[in-house]
């Protein structure tokens, strides 16, 4: 992966790159600014740590690839990484660490392959048609406010993935308030540890109770199937299995909702997109692949961890350091696409990495992409004139793993 004219990473700039709240409204001209000096950059993230982030396509996809990179929090590059630094011990010692995501091979290749087979379950191949009736009756329920301005984040790009999770996993709909607020803690860069360790307790404590249940009274639903499902015969372990709902509660609603979101604030501002779309709704799966990688909802990669010096895009970079990923970034190379800040419609390379690569890209990437272009289809259609609420400015959530807004006001009809 090395270059034959590697920099070490003593000889670059010693002050890292500081990751302010302005990184947050319009991390792309931070992207920018950083690529123009390398592929590879020291920076000090929102915790006090420092670490290496990755702007460029081709440098991301080595980085994904690279063996010697690794997720386990409790590998010695990440022990290294991590120490003395705050928050880095309770992270490490919760039980993030036994998420599917936070393992390495042969661990990971074991896990991957009892939830694939869960994932290619009747329950989830036969959900796009659910789906279009849980859009159809929220967009319904706005009716009677369609000339008023509301919030289409809370009253529908949160709605829809949380209920769809929901029924999928087989979860009561009544615990979606709680599940948005565990979710919306986790991923802030606002919260303290304390409030994060607190939502994780109260997260764990439910889906520990709903794992239960359904192991005394199987559904048929995802959840039902992942404890059931087996690989000459190895299954999941309890623990195993609350690590894996909560992953996919977390990210099987929080990638969606900002996938949604972030694709009406597109159509919002770009006239010439959003007609297109009228004229042909056959489109939508085209803008989709577009809005993932215009505006990635996940735009950094969960930390991975050096083991061994490692070159990347010509800097190495020592054992024992953090690594940052920017799908974000790496989705707006001009070295790999052609206009990067402008969403096309007719772009041909949708090689984007918006659901990661290599081992650890997202096992619900199919379903992400479903459930965005149905919620969008049924959306334009009952609401082609949709209109940014009167003064109304946007703003994003402080988040360096999620890129998602913190409302969505619009006006339905004129």
């Amino acid at each position: 992966m090395g270059h034959e004219t590697a920099v070490t990473a003593s000889e670059l700039a010693t002050e890292p790159f500081v990751l302010t709240d302005d990184f947050y409204q319009d991390p792309h001209a931070a992207y920018d600014e950083l690529r123009g000096r390398g592929p590879a950059h020291l920076v000090r993230f929102p915790d006090g740590g420092t670490g290496w982030l990755i702007t460029d396509y081709e440098v991301a996809k080595a980085a994904f690839l690279d063996p010697t990179i690794s997720k386990a929090l409790k590998s010695k590059g990440a022990r290294a990484a991590l120490a003395g630094e705050a928050g880095g011990g309770q992270v490490a010692s919760a039980m993030f660490g036994d998420m599917m995501v936070f393992y390495d091979p042969p661990e990971h290749t074991r896990l991957r392959t009892l939830v694939n087979r869960a994932f290619s379950s009747r329950a989830v191949r036969e959900l796009a048609p659910r789906i279009t009736e849980l859009a159809d009756a929220l967009l319904e329920d706005l009716a009677a406010d369609a000339r008023t301005d509301q919030d289409l984040l809370d009253r529908y790009a949160f709605p829809l993935p949380m209920l769809v999770i929901c029924e999928l996993l087989g979860v009561p709909n009544e615990e979606r308030d709680n599940f948005r607020a565990w979710s919306t803690t986790l991923v802030s860069n606002d919260e303290t540890i304390e409030a994060r360790t607190a939502a994780v307790q109260q997260f764990v404590g439910y889906i520990d109770q709903l794992i239960r249940a359904k192991g005394s009274e199987p559904a048929d639903d995802l959840l039902s199937e992942l404890i059931s499902v087996s690989e000459d015969g190895d299954k999941l372990s309890h623990r195993e299995l609350i690590s894996m709902v909560f992953l996919l509660l977390v990210a099987g609603f929080e990638t969606t909702v900002n996938l949604i979101s972030n694709a009406v604030a597109i159509l919002l501002s770009d006239k010439t997109v959003r007609a297109a779309l009228a004229q042909d709704p056959d489109r939508v799966p085209d803008f989709v692949e577009e809005v993932l990688r215009y505006e990635s909802p996940a735009s950094e990669a969960t930390f991975r961890y050096t083991t061994v010096p490692v070159t990347l895009g010509g800097v190495e970079i020592p054992a024992g350091q953090r690594i940052l990923v920017s799908m974000a970034a790496a989705d707006r190379d001009p070295a790999r696409f052609t206009d990067p800040h402008t969403v096309d419609l007719d772009r041909a390379d949708k090689n984007h990495l918006a659901f990661g690569y290599g081992i650890h890209r997202c096992v619900g990437a199919p379903l992400a992409r479903m459930e965005g272009g149905v919620a969008l289809t049924r959306l334009l259609a009952a609401y082609p004139d949709l209109e940014l609420a009167a003064d109304a400015e946007l703003s994003w959530r402080k988040s360096l793993i999620v890129r998602g807004l913190t409302g969505l006001p619009v006006r339905l009809r004129p």
